[in-house]
């Protein structure tokens, strides 16, 4: 008998999987049995290298997720190497820093294209797989902290990540019923590429980790059983949730 987390059989479809977070939950979802499409601009050799370590199939569809256009492309690619499609995860993100007096128009657009607008439009296109294939999927959308919170110097990463968790809260009253669960993770803050500044800071490091009870940043390993659980068996009654993986952050 299998155990509700299993994940074998399932094809999962993962964005900006080449590195950091993307990576860890690539890893986690493939040690559960599930067949990764890893998508992005940057061919994920490691990632691939780290699946087929342990027994898993993998494919990369090249795609920049900066526009919507190679959207239909993605889901039309991933049908053809593995038939089907059970779940997707959202993570492929970019971030703009600069004080909100001086932000600029161009790093607004491009930040909330890649963190809002393609995640969006990617579900829709997969939601339409899932109900033609009949037999509902799994959604997980990667927010933040800045779900949340306000944050400084990052208006648009901000937006985009509010916005993430909305819309995944509006996603999951529309799709329910047809049986797909549409989630999401809010991370910590973790040491990706992403907070490499402030890990550089040295009284951004000193106060961030000051107030993370577990006292480390977070590491991409540690999002892979919230990763799992959300797209398995085990959470088919689970709706609309934004999940916080923050070391305790948001309790103090």
């Amino acid at each position: 008998m299998t155990h509700p987390f299993d994940l074998s059989g399932k094809v999962a479809v993962v964005t900006g999987a080449n590195t950091g977070i993307g990576q860890g939950i690539a890893l986690a979802l493939a040690g559960a049995g599930a067949a990764i499409v890893a998508v992005g601009r940057s061919t994920p050799g490691d990632t691939q290298a780290a699946v087929e370590g342990v027994g898993g199939r993998f494919a990369f569809v090249p795609a920049d997720l900066g526009t919507g256009a190679p959207i239909a492309d993605i889901v039309n690619k991933v049908a053809a190497a593995f038939g089907r499609i059970d779940i997707l995860v959202n993570n492929a993100g970019t971030i703009r820093r600069a004080d909100a007096l001086d932000f600029s128009e161009q790093d607004w657009d491009d930040v909330l294209d890649v963190n809002l607008k393609t995640p969006f439009f990617l579900s829709q296109a997969v939601a339409r797989h899932f109900i033609a294939q009949g037999s509902g999927g799994k959604i997980i959308n990667i927010a933040s902290m800045l779900s949340f919170q306000g944050g400084i110097r990052v208006v648009s990463y901000t937006a985009s990540k509010s916005g993430i968790a909305g819309v995944t809260k509006l996603l999951a009253n529309e799709w329910a019923a047809r049986g797909i669960n549409v989630n999401a993770i809010a991370p910590g803050y973790f040491a990706t590429n992403n907070t490499e500044a402030l890990r550089a800071d040295e009284n951004r490091n000193r106060d961030i980790l000051a107030r993370i009870p577990a006292g480390r940043w977070g590491t991409p390993s540690d999002l892979g059983g919230a990763a799992v659980f959300l797209a398995s068996a085990a959470a088919d009654y689970i709706h609309g949730v934004t999940l916080p993986v923050d070391g305790g952050w948001l309790a103090r």
